[in-house]
């Protein structure tokens, strides 16, 4: 395959998977809104594109799927059917097969390996009118048109536009030219200077069509609609971006060593014009770079819409298996982050809410008998809090039982007796964050296996992120993620301990007290602080990485920081600046150090450990509870 062709097919494959993303949601509202006929046209147009693109292209499997599908929307569009949550079952079943031909055409090149007589079946049968009314018997249960309504608080998200048709795709749609005749014509004009033939004379000059039929498929082109104008873009791959934001950072590191350089110099030779020269070139400079590294890291942001589009279709199967209904809204879709974090949310997001409805959400029968509405509610609400975003899922179930909770933990042998008296309500509904902590009664191929709860806490962990769990029996739960807008770049306090240089992320941070050694107390052989209404486990850093201290030292400052509720106090000797930092990984070259995120270095050119505080307060939770060590 030329290289012409291989980026054409590239572009639609990219295209069509992002098209099949968003037309999940659209079947999932479709269906609460079945008499939406801007939606139906929107959806059809899109699979016709597809199909036309998939025809250009020599994918008959694909064409076949798609033009059986096709048939159904047009039928629907025209109410020669009605919207039905069996017709909505069978089509979505069909956006599963596309996707996975689409899947063997990025694998093999080829969509000969996805079995399609099954759904082709299924498809006749709607056709023809033969269709069981109820859905496939894989969902064990008859659908409500009410199982799953979708809401969103910002502008639902568009599906890409379907593209008009172009010249070289109603030529060997209607029969006018062969596929491989327009590949040539196509191949040529590539290879031609600007401004390049038309393709349409092209191909006359090659004798391949007749002015008859070039001024017929023109016609056509002509009548097809435009879509509305777009912004320009391009697509770039996000290898190129990483590299670029690699450069970045080593940029932001010269100016931080820049910087000081020059602050250096202005203090001993404040008088000499050339130092004040450098003085303002080094502002100049240090506001380039703040603007460039915004810029990147603007190119790597994208809306949290496009990890909570496959929730809806998942939200809606999951609805139906269990016989339950969910209203699912989603609040705040707009809210940006990087995608490096979107890369890692999406997992933990979908077992979350995979835990909310399996566990939390009741069935209509017993939320009735609880005098609940039948129907439950699940909410996803995304915001940016400073420098971090917010996840919040609440669910108006069932509830966590605390008591339940604590009987497992000890069961279990996670705690004791004596560990669990002393915590808090929080702390010990956090305990089903721990490895192999389940409450459910019996295993289901939802959840229940209890290997999932600290899977999610430790992935949102590794971007340096938090989780924590709010619940009230018998009216529901709240699940609170905390994400880093970027895990490139962050400001961080740079404190010193013994002439030791540290870096604490100031999203974690709250803040910073001087006290004296007197003041340290002792409970069960932990050192603790008690600051206003809190007693605070405090964790010498001297002591975590085996630092030799000075054992007459009166005066500390206290970094208080903070994962979620949870605080610990970081004792440090001195608190030295705030600093932009970029964050290097050392796992390379080191094994693991416990309680170290990463490292950068400083505009003094040394290199000094991140530290990873939400490792530090589960830590310092754990001496305070050595039953709930992570």
């Amino acid at each position: 395959m030329s290289d012409e062709m291989q980026e054409i097919l590239n572009d639609f494959l990219t295209e069509s998977n992002e098209m099949l993303e968003v037309l999940d949601q659209r079947f999932v509202t479709l269906e609460s809104d079945p008499t939406n006929t801007d939606l139906l046209n929107e959806i059809f147009r899109a699979m016709h594109s597809m199909k036309g693109s998939a025809g250009f292209l020599g994918f008959n499997h694909l064409v076949d799927v798609a033009h059986r599908g096709e048939n159904i929307l047009n039928k629907l569009r025209q109410a020669e059917m009605a919207v039905s949550p069996a017709i909505i079952s069978v089509i979505l079943e069909t956006i599963d097969v596309i996707k996975a031909i689409m899947a063997d055409i990025r694998e093999s090149g080829t969509d000969n390996h996805v079995v399609t007589a099954a759904i082709a079946s299924k498809l006749d049968d709607i056709l023809n009118g033969t269709a069981q009314s109820a859905p496939p018997a894989s969902a064990h249960v008859e659908p409500t048109p009410a199982a799953t309504k979708v809401e969103a608080s910002t502008p639902a998200q568009e599906a890409p536009a379907a593209a008009p048709p172009t010249l070289g795709e109603i030529l060997v749609n209607d029969g006018l030219a062969s596929k491989e005749q327009v590949f040539d014509a196509l191949t040529a004009q590539q290879h031609q200077p600007e401004p390049k033939t038309p393709l349409g004379e092209i191909l006359l000059q090659a004798k391949a069509i007749t002015e008859r039929a070039l001024d017929q498929a023109l016609h056509k082109q002509e009548k097809t609609p435009k879509p509305a104008e777009e912004d320009a873009t391009i697509r770039v791959e996000t290898k190129r971006l990483d590299s670029v934001m690699n450069l970045v950072g080593e940029l932001v590191l010269g100016r931080n060593r820049l910087i000081k350089i020059g602050t250096q110099l202005e203090q001993h030779h404040e008088s000499d014009p050339q130092v004040r020269v450098l003085s303002e070139t080094l502002a100049q400079l240090n506001l380039v770079t703040t603007d460039l590294q915004l810029a990147v890291m603007k190119t790597r942001m994208l809306p949290i819409k496009k990890v909570f589009a496959k929730l809806p279709r998942m939200v809606r199967d999951l609805s139906q298996k269990l016989n339950k209904q969910v209203h699912l809204e989603m609040r705040g879709e707009e809210t940006e982050l990087d995608k490096s974090v979107a890369d890692e949310i999406g997992d933990p997001l979908v077992h979350l809410v995979r835990n909310a409805i399996d566990h939390g959400i009741e069935t209509p029968a017993e939320r009735q008998a609880k005098g609940k509405a039948g129907e439950g509610h699940l909410t996803i609400a995304a915001s940016q809090e400073g420098n971090s975003i917010v996840i919040r899922i609440n669910d108006d179930g069932r509830g966590i039982q605390v008591e339940k909770v604590k009987e497992k933990a000890l069961a279990k042998g996670l705690i004791s007796e004596a560990e669990l008296a002393t915590m808090e309500h929080r702390e010990i509904l956090n305990l089903i964050f721990l490895p192999g902590f389940s409450t459910a009664e019996k295993v289901t191929d939802v959840s229940g296996r209890g290997v999932g709860m600290d899977v999610v806490r430790t992935n949102i962990r590794k971007i340096n992120g938090s989780v924590d769990l709010e619940s009230e029996p018998g009216k529901g739960s709240q699940i609170i993620i905390k994400l880093p807008l970027t895990i490139a770049i962050i400001q961080a306090l740079m404190v010193e301990v013994e002439r030791s240089i540290f870096a604490i992320p100031l999203s974690t941070v709250i803040e910073a007290v001087r006290i004296s050694r007197s003041e340290i107390k002792t409970i069960n052989g932990r050192e603790v602080l008690h600051l206003r209404d809190r007693v605070l486990p405090l964790i010498r850093l001297a002591q975590e990485f085996d630092i030799p201290t000075d054992a007459d030292r009166e005066r500390f400052y206290v970094v208080v920081a903070a994962l979620g509720d949870r605080r610990v106090g970081v004792v440090v000797d001195e608190l030295r600046s705030q600093e932009e930092v970029v964050i290097k990984s050392i796992w390379d070259y080191l094994e693991t150090v416990k309680g170290v995120s990463g490292a950068t270095i400083t505009g003094e050119g040394k290199v000094v450990l991140i530290l990873d505080t939400s490792e530090l307060v589960q830590n310092a939770q754990a001496w305070h509870n050595p039953g709930i060590a992570a």
